[in-house]
């Protein structure tokens, strides 16, 4: 993606079935679950720069030792920061004697995070601020085990504002700071309910203290628990959570919006974001990773029992695209394919754009996620080009004409669609200059361009994967790949226009920054129907205050009055690059929603492009989003 729209975060989570030991046996080291815990993350270090945090939860802890603990890093190596911190403690204590590896019960009693729970975190924060304490795991202690909770999760939450009124109303004094706070609140207060129930019940039976904890861990029900806290959250989340007595569990939204993935055998249970870092840490087929279900809860018991149970009624599957076309690794098998797919879904629009004329085209991408799209446009290309010369040897048998080496060159060699590496991502310089001009002139030399490839008669054809604001295409991209001096520069995006903002997870909520929503105020403007950004303003404004279920989309008033295509052509005129020394033709080309969804089977929310959002709270977004852009007000909008 040429524009700066960051990853979404990533969770892991790790709970050991069999004693340490068993661990130190079979792979010769007690902290098994640690450096799978150090490889998941890393695995997924894609959907996270703004730091990262574990967190850990020993089992069977005697009365008066540390049972549970947590790390945090708000630096973008924040990861290799925390491990390397906890790995130097442990490397340290067995030069020392302290532990000693091959009795992994010293291990367990001097190293925090030789532990049976693991769980871990990757941020990229859509909101609130930036520093350690808004880093996950956030934690809610207490010196009774089962109610210390830890949660980490990959979400956004649109009715915080609601839940943080319900907790006021209740007596609670909540600190207004991130979602994530609103949601360990919640849940913490029903885990306080639960715990005080079980409590007074076994105590008036006449139980005794030490039998107490063990049965608190037996009668305790995360299932119940999370199905009381989260029957009304709005938004896409996949959270999960460790209690101090050892339950743990991962809940994901009732539309499957937010990815959650998990494998279990006899060894391990071990959950993450993306199917291929379980696959490659764990080294399994994709056959044995299966998915939370959509509204589901699952959960491990501190004895190690599992179960995935309903915790609210599933919805309509609306998984992200965006998470298949970007956010997710691509080597993910079917990732991979779709990304393959996308890329071979543009090829007759780009087909179109270059004239049918292979013989003065060159097609490239602009690094790096849009690489597995750009192998499948040129099989897409190669494949025209195949029927073109099918039908021109077809012909030729016709006529009777003889099939010479000359002719199989003209036809075949000489007009082969023709790939190459024109675009080269440079390291990014620090643009800490202040004035906005030399910081965009720094940022110009982010990438550089392979000469003498392109000639004045070529068509230049860039595959990206995605285009959201526009700035990066025309302020660098553009401008940058003006200098190979082609006739067209055609730049190909496999999503559709992004025309809505987004509050699942993606930091998309500026609708005013987006190149489609500006195309469209434009045409807008210049064919007098402004009375219609009025109007759409005041409806939106009259939303304010209702129930989510009640609100509507009208910002689609603006989009309705145009074709995609105009859209498009009126983008292409935006973000022409000014430049005095090239005055060639520009032309984007966008995937059609048809085409998206029939390349993308296994994910169908498509909110950011259509406008259709999978829950009432997208519309309130949506709302405020417009109502600050009229208003000229920046910030999310949400």
């Amino acid at each position: 993606m040429s524009d700066p729209i960051k990853h979404e975060c990533g969770i892991a989570m790790i709970r050991l079935l069999k004693p340490l030991e068993y661990y130190q046996e079979k792979y010769g080291t007690p902290i098994y679950g640690f450096n799978k815990l150090f490889l998941l993350m890393e695995k997924q270090h894609n959907r996270g720069q703004d730091g990262a945090g574990i967190g850990a939860v020993k089992i069977g802890v005697p009365p008066g030792e540390n049972f549970m603990f947590r790390e945090r890093n708000a630096k973008s190596n924040g990861l290799s920061q925390i491990f390397k911190v906890q790995l130097e403690d442990y490397n340290r204590k067995v030069r020392n004697g302290i532990i000693h590896p091959e009795f992994p019960e010293t291990v367990k009693s001097n190293f925090d995070y030789c532990a049976e729970l693991l769980i871990g975190h990757l941020r990229y924060g859509t909101s609130g601020s930036y520093n350690k304490n808004t880093c996950h795991p956030f934690w809610r202690k207490s010196t009774w085990p089962a109610r210390n909770l830890m949660v980490v999760g990959n979400f956004n939450i649109t009715n915080t504002e609601e839940l943080n009124a319900r907790l006021i109303e209740r007596g609670i004094h909540p600190v207004f700071s991130t979602d994530t706070q609103a949601i360990l609140e919640e849940i913490c207060f029903h885990l306080d309910i639960e715990h005080g129930e079980i409590y007074r019940k076994l105590r008036d039976q006449g139980v005794e203290g030490h039998d107490i904890l063990r049965m608190m861990n037996e009668k305790l029900s995360p299932c119940r628990i999370v199905s009381n806290a989260a029957k009304d959250w709005d938004g896409g989340f996949t959270i999960a959570g460790a209690i101090g007595n050892g339950d743990a569990f991962v809940l994901r939204d009732a539309n499957a919006i937010r990815p959650c993935f998990y494998l279990k055998n006899d060894e391990v249970v071990a959950f993450a974001s993306e199917r291929v870092a379980l696959m490659t840490i764990f080294e399994v087929p994709a056959e044995d990773i299966k998915e939370v279900g959509p509204g589901n809860v699952f959960v491990v018991k501190s004895d190690g029992t599992c179960e995935e149970k309903s915790y609210r009624p599933a919805g309509e599957r609306k998984s992200c695209t965006f998470e298949r076309l970007y956010f997710s690794r691509g080597n993910d098998p079917e990732i991979y394919q779709e990304r393959k797919a996308l890329g071979k879904a543009l090829c007759p629009r780009i087909f179109k754009s270059i004239g049918e004329d292979f013989k003065h085209s060159v097609f490239s991408y602009i690094p790096n996620t849009a690489e597995s799209a750009y192998y499948g446009m040129m099989s897409g290309m190669r494949m025209i080009r195949r029927e073109q010369v099918k039908r021109e040897f077809e012909q030729l048998q016709k006529e009777g004409k003889p099939i010479t080496s000359e002719i199989i060159d003209r036809l075949v060699m000489d007009n082969w669609p023709r790939d190459e590496k024109i675009a080269h991502k440079d390291i990014k310089l620090r643009t800490f200059i202040s004035q906005e001009k030399d910081r965009m002139q720094l940022a110009s030399h982010v990438y550089d361009i392979t000469y003498g490839i392109v000639t004045p008669e070529d068509s230049l054809v860039c595959l990206d994967d995605s285009i959201v604001r526009g700035t990066t295409l025309k302020r660098q991209i553009l401008r940058i790949l003006s200098r190979t001096n082609p006739k067209k520069i055609v730049i190909a995006s496999t999503a559709p226009q992004v025309r809505y903002p987004d509050c699942y997870g993606i930091d998309m909520s500026e609708i005013g920054k987006f190149i489609a929503f500006q195309a469209a105020i434009k045409l807008t403007r210049e064919r007098g129907n402004a009375d219609i950004i009025k109007e759409v303003y005041q409806l939106c404004c009259a939303q304010r205050g209702k129930p989510f279920g009640e609100l509507k989309n009208y910002v689609k008033m603006i989009y309705d009055q145009f074709t995609a295509d105009e859209i498009t052509a009126k983008i292409s005129e935006m973000v022409y690059p000014k430049t005095d020394t090239w005055h060639g033709e520009v032309e984007l080309v966008y995937q059609t929603i048809e085409d998206l969804h029939a390349s993308i089977k296994s994910s169908s929310g498509d909110w950011y492009f259509t406008g259709n959002y999978p829950t009432p709270g997208g519309y309130g977004v949506l709302n405020s989003a417009f109502i600050n852009y009229y208003e000229n007000k920046e910030g999310r909008s949400y």
